[in-house]
Order: C-alpha cells, then structure tokens, then sequence
C-alpha cells in the first residue's frame, strides 16, 4: 500500500485501546490510545532513530560496552529494537509487547524484523515477565507510555526492582520518562531506591523526555574528559549524537569541573 503525507488510520477518540498511525512529510508515526506520538520513522531510513528520546536511551553505550542481551520492555513502532538489530551486531534482542495490535503494526508498517536467532518479540505483560527468575540481560530498555500516561504496572517499586534482578553483573537499565508528568520525581526516586549502585538522568534533545539509566552495581566515578573522549568515538561509530548526551548529563546529574558522580 502506498501511503500519503496525512494519511491516517484510527478508531474513535473515546476508544483509548486505539492503535493507529500517521504519516506526514515522509515520517510514519505510531500512536496509542491518543495522538501522542509513540514511535517515529523516516521512511527513507527507517532503522534510524527518528525521535531523539530513541538516541537518548541508546546513551546506556557511555557507560557499558556493546550488549550480548538486551531485554526490551515496550515495542512501540520498534525503533529501538531496529537500531539494535542492525547495528550492534553482536547482541540478542528480545522485546516485550503486552498488545498484539502493536506487534502486528509494528511488523506490517514499520519494518520490524520477523523473529529469528538474534531478534524475538513476546506478546505477554512486561510486568510479570521481569519477574521470571530465567531471564536476564546486559542492557534493559524500558518505554511504557500508553497514551498520555506511564503504565502502571511497568512504574512500581517492585517492577523496578525486578529490572535491577534480571540485569547480568555490570548491566544497565534505562527508562524513558515524561519530564512533564506529574508523578515524574516519584518514578526517578523509585528507580534510584531500587539501583543503589546508582542513577544518571539524560535529558533528550526535544524538551520533555528525561532517560534514566539504573546500574546494577556502583558506578565510579568518571572524568568528563573520559565521556567525551568514549561520545566522540561512538558518534563516529554509531551516527548518534553522543558529545551532546555528555553535554546534557551536566544539566541533571551530581559533578563538578572535572568528574560525573554517582
């Protein structure tokens, strides 16, 4: 089928199960129960990272090496898992989708790989299977926007905790969070009682979006000149903007002159 610039497909307002998208200036978008955005892709490149909350959460890069697994809570239009797939080569990806619509989307629509050796989606509630004492993950990326709002389920206390369970020795968590919402603080607390190796918050590009990253263990404390010295290298590596993630981090985050704490 070929799509228009406009061109939509929703159910009613009121019906705020809705999967539908958008597409407009040769950018397809997915929505969930609202037009609020929920995933972007260019169509000329579509395993790019189109929204720069997307760039963010791949800021995990700064402070781990490349994942063997990644365990992905939230599918959306798969912009994650794409970028993933395709460019780092070396990890297995399973992502996690409690709403076949979205599967189903996500595959016809917006290019999701089907499942294979390195790349499987799960239809089941992400809640429950962060508990599953069977899986475990060197990088967990979590998105659980619904419409206008966090899911509930997958903001816990105890969801949380779980994610910080399922992470291998040295992993990292990083959670996509509204800076706007009103139980915004509230989730960061949370995330930080269940990390006591530690948090960072990485405001993305667009105002609004704050990404959160929880360490399994304690990070050190690290030099600015080093950060910058890993973002110029994985900028060239991976065509994102990692100087600005670095840049970024002072905005929200404990240091000084010289060094990033914990």
């Amino acid at each position: 089928m070929k799509f228009m610039a406009g061109w939509r497909a929703r159910k009613p307002t009121h019906d705020a199960e809705s999967v539908y998208m958008s597409e407009t200036h040769g950018v397809r978008s997915l929505h969930i129960g609202s037009d609020t955005v929920q995933s972007s892709m260019r169509l000329a490149k579509p395993n790019d990272l189109e929204l720069s909350y997307t760039r963010s959460m791949i800021g995990f890069l700064l402070f781990a090496p490349p994942p063997a697994e990644v365990l992905m809570i939230g599918l959306g239009g798969g912009s994650l898992a794409k970028f993933v797939f395709h460019r780092l080569p070396g990890a297995r990806t399973r992502a996690v989708e409690v709403n076949p619509r979205v599967v189903a989307i996500a595959r016809q629509y917006f290019h999701v790989p089907e499942d294979g050796e390195r790349f499987e989606v799960l239809t089941t509630d992400g809640a429950e299977y962060v508990q599953r004492e069977d899986v475990s993950a060197d990088v967990m990326l979590v998105d659980g926007y619904e419409a206008d709002f966090h899911v509930e389920a997958l903001s816990t206390p105890a969801f949380y905790s779980a994610c910080r369970a399922r992470l291998k020795p040295g992993g990292v968590m990083a959670v996509n969070l509204w800076g706007r919402d009103k139980l915004f603080y509230t989730l960061v607390k949370r995330i930080e009682d269940a990390f006591p190796g530690g948090i960072v918050s990485l405001p993305a590009e667009r105002p609004g979006n704050v990404v959160v990253f929880g360490f399994e263990r304690k990070r050190p404390i690290v030099s600015w000149k080093a950060l910058e010295s890993r973002a110029v290298a994985l900028e060239a590596e991976y065509g994102l903007e990692f100087p600005r993630f670095v840049e970024s981090l002072k905005k929200m985050n404990p240091h000084d002159a010289d060094y990033l704490y914990p």
